[in-house]
């Protein structure tokens, strides 16, 4: 890119020239009103983040792989969206990952020069093939590394998703689906840790919640496919049931027990009067979504 500075998440921002002069407290409230109108401009996106929804069910649905690909502050929303779906939805790690510039090392150190090779990106998303989806982040839109990643996903026939805070983008055969967010200029000149990064991380929320609640690990409003690894997990584990079952806490405990730790499982066990097999087995017919269970529903 010949002129970064022509880039809108460049630009400065008129209400915070004197930033240097505010208050604490002004600074902060500052930055609060921009991250909320970055927000606002998620919520005018709402269509093609329900369609980037669609798509990551249809991959994991179909036994495809979602990856998230970015550099620097992206970059590590994307392995943050990768890491947190496993426990929360009980999802496969190896459908669910990330990629980014400078490898591993790169989520806890700045490697910036590492966003700039194009090859870099290109080869670490090649192996994706038809019925996997790439979604990657860049808020200025040009990365290099993440274009590359774009192109060697589509080289193997992958699906693919730009989401973007820039307000167009040049090539918008890019990606699949361009989610371009418009957020604006930063508090902070070019810091797009900010404003961009709240709403780019709004984004991947949306698209992967919606998606699992598609593919029936949520029931109402209920984790019900979480991997209780932790004490705290457990807990949440058992409350889920009792709020799911209308049963107390020592029944849920013992359900639970009984469904060796499957909490939907558990659930219809504690609904139903039916054993473990039989609820897993209806479970299956229903494509693990509870509620179809629970009503005795086929997928």
């Amino acid at each position: 890119m010949a002129e970064w500075g022509a880039l809108s998440t460049e630009a400065a921002n008129p209400a915070s020239e004197e930033l240097d002069t505010l208050a604490t407290e002004e600074v902060v409230s500052l930055l609060l009103e921009e991250d909320s109108r970055g927000l606002e401009t998620v919520k005018r996106r709402r269509d093609g983040i329900a369609r980037a929804a669609c798509w990551v069910a249809e991959a994991l649905d179909g036994g495809g792989r979602v990856v998230f690909a970015g550099a620097g502050t992206s970059g590590r929303l994307g392995v943050l969206e990768a890491a947190e779906c496993p426990p929360t939805f009980g999802t496969d790690p190896e459908q669910i990952q990330a990629i980014m510039a400078g490898g591993r090392e790169a989520v806890f150190e700045a490697r910036e020069g590492a966003e700039d090779v194009h090859a870099d990106g290109t080869q670490a998303a090649e192996k994706l093939e038809a019925g996997d989806l790439l979604i990657a982040v860049s808020a200025s839109s040009v990365t290099p590394y993440v274009l590359g990643a774009l192109e060697g996903a589509r080289s193997g026939g992958a699906r693919t998703v730009l989401v973007t805070c820039a307000p167009a983008v040049e090539d918008p055969g890019v990606a699949d689906l361009v989610l371009a967010l418009d957020t604006g200029a930063e508090v902070l000149t070019g810091s797009t840790r900010l404003k961009a990064a709240s709403a780019t991380k709004a984004v991947l929320n949306a698209i992967t919640t919606a998606a699992m609640v598609r593919l029936g690990k949520v029931y109402r409003n209920l984790m019900v496919d979480l991997r209780p690894g932790s004490a705290k997990l457990r807990d949440r584990a058992l409350r889920i049931i009792e709020a799911a079952s209308a049963v107390s806490r020592e029944e849920a405990e013992r359900y639970y027990n009984a469904a060796e730790g499957e909490v939907k499982t558990a659930i219809v066990m504690a609904s139903t009067g039916l054993g473990m097999e039989d609820a897993r087995q209806r479970l299956r017919a229903t494509a693990g979504h509870v509620r179809q269970a629970l009503e005795g529903q086929p997928a």
